[in-house]
């Protein structure tokens, strides 16, 4: 597949992804790519961010790729059950472990625990050693409950604007060899 024949969701977590995260910069240059938006990115209710990308997945005209960061994931994962179009595939990067009671804001665990069933569809788990917001072996974990390809990108923090990842190169490689694997 090619980028041009899918809808490319982009899928920020909290607070948004800011003008230099590689989210921003991908949707930017992806003619396909659109941002699913938030009523509310700083203080996020699972049932709303869930509805917004519902809606999006549900309007698509051509066969999605979602890209997810940190609880954007979550929120995807936590979507599948209610998507009626076609998921091509997901290209999840640095999930939070939701279910841990330290996480703060404290209200992220109202996105979790993440559901441990396989998806419908091929995905990418990308998780860094050093995040602070999941363990390595949780993320590890919970990617292979979901059947995802899991890419250790070693000690690279919460793979954010704010850890270096702007243009993030190795990420754009990864997703670019990923769809073209999929099948529309």
């Amino acid at each position: 597949m090619k980028a041009k024949d899918a809808d490319i969701l982009i899928i920020p977590g909290y607070t948004n992804s800011g003008p230099d995260h590689w989210q921003t910069r991908w949707e930017e240059k992806l003619s396909s790519a659109r941002r699913v938006e938030q009523a509310e990115w700083s203080k996020p209710v699972l049932a709303d961010w869930k509805a917004s990308l519902v809606a999006a997945v549900n309007s698509a005209t051509k066969p999605v790729v979602l890209v997810a960061h940190s609880l954007g994931v979550a929120t995807a994962v936590q979507a599948v059950p209610e998507f009626r179009n076609k998921i091509a595939g997901a290209f999840f990067v640095a999930p939070p472990d939701v279910a841990n009671p330290n996480v703060r804001p404290k209200h992220l665990m109202t996105f979790g625990p993440y559901p441990r069933d396989p998806l419908p569809f091929p995905s990418i788990t990308v998780a860094s050693r050093n995040d602070p917001f999941c363990a390595f072996d949780v993320a590890e974990d919970i990617a292979g409950a979901w059947g995802s390809l899991f890419i250790d990108a070693g000690e690279r923090g919460h793979i954010n604007a704010e850890s270096g990842h702007g243009p993030w190169p190795e990420g754009t490689l990864t997703f670019a060899k990923f769809v073209s694997q999929l099948t529309p």
